[in-house]
């Protein structure tokens, strides 16, 4: 299973059409949650939203996606739970 490359910033740049925290279009969002859509799909589609991302939001993405990976909550998600405590 491919974990999905939201990090829990969710806000869509109104010039590009992506969002700010992903760099996936609204419609790749939704073919994320698709159980038809392939591994190989979202592979490939991994590889093309960090091309969209300027040198600091791919820094940003990669660290909070590679936390998401390993404890099953993005980076930023985690620091927005912890603020609450």
């Amino acid at each position: 299973m491919i974990i999905s490359p939201c990090i829990s910033v969710c806000k869509m740049d109104e010039d590009t059409g992506f969002c700010e925290g992903c760099a996936r279009s609204s419609k790749e969002k939704i073919l994320w949650k698709d159980k038809n859509t392939t591994d190989e799909w979202k592979t490939t589609n991994l590889i093309v939203i960090q091309k969209r991302m300027d040198d600091l939001t791919l820094k940003n993405f990669k660290e909070s996606y590679e936390f998401k990976i390993k404890n099953g909550i993005s980076l930023i998600k985690k620091k927005k739970l912890d603020e609450q405590k």
